[in-house]
Parts: structure tokens; sequence; C-alpha cells
């Protein structure tokens, strides 16, 4: 397990996490990630809304962010519809990447599922610097997002 997983499994054990509300969790979830990671300029949840069928800004921490976004389009929509981890060296070479703030040069998108398989969503994460994210990062962001799940899940 990485430190920064250690970490965040150990802050959100506190019990006053166990009856938080998803949006407080997801909150502080984005300000501890924007806290930890280094040369970010956004970090956040787009959630899924079933009935509108098309994901849907939530906790974030960074500039103002496009509102909505549909399954299948853009880096968040790419990853929510393959459900698979998105990492872009270069955004300005993603086909259809959605700009929401010029400044953005990298991004990595890590889908959010349950344990029985429902697609809660997705995590983002920009960077003003290119080639900013890598598979260990992946890796150790994927581990993030299924302790974030199990304690939304709790």
């Amino acid at each position: 397990m990485s430190l920064l997983v250690a970490q965040y499994q150990s802050l959100f054990a506190d019990p006053e996490y166990q009856s938080a509300s998803e949006v407080a969790i997801l909150a502080n979830t984005s300000a501890f990630l924007n806290e930890m990671l280094s040369d970010i300029n956004w970090v956040g949840f787009y959630l899924w809304q079933p009935e509108r069928q098309q994901l849907e800004v939530g906790p974030f921490q960074g500039k103002i962010a496009c509102s909505t976004i549909a399954s299948g389009t853009g880096v968040c929509g790419t990853a929510f519809h393959h459900q698979k981890v998105q990492i872009v060296p270069d955004v300005h070479q993603f086909a259809g990447h959605i700009a929401c703030d010029s400044a953005t040069n990298s991004e990595i998108v890590v889908p959010l599922t349950s344990e029985n398989g429902q697609k809660l969503g997705v995590l983002d994460i920009d960077s003003p610097i290119k080639n900013r994210f890598q598979d260990d990062d992946a890796t150790e962001l994927v581990a993030l997002g299924q302790a974030l799940v199990k304690l939304l899940a709790d």
C-alpha cells in the first residue's frame, strides 16, 4: 500500500466519517488530494446521473469546471464509458478533450465503481505539466478510489 493511500485511510478512519454524507466525504477527499499531490491544478469528481445519462460535476478543488459530460466524451466520459483509467500525457493531443482550464496540459481519470459493479463516476485530476501522470500514479489512485468507494458504502 502506498503512503498516500495509507494516509487517506488513516485520515478517513476517524469516527466522524462513519456518519458523513457522500458530499462531505468527496469534498474532503478532493481537498486531501489537492494538498498531497504536487503539480496539479484541478482535482475532483464527476458523478454519474443515470436519470440524465451523463456525468455531473461533484466536489472539487480548482477553477470552475464543466457542469456535465456525456458518457464517452472527453477524457472523463471516455474513462467512465470504458471503465478504464485514462492517462493523457498531453491533453492537446487527445481528440475530443473538453478544455475547462487552458492551463491544463495533462490529465488522469480513474473510474469509480462499487463492489457490486455499479458505475458511480470518476476521479479527475489535471496538471499544468505535460506527462505529469504515470502508471504508478494510476495504481495509487485506483487503490485510493477503492478505499473511497468502500468508505461511501459503509
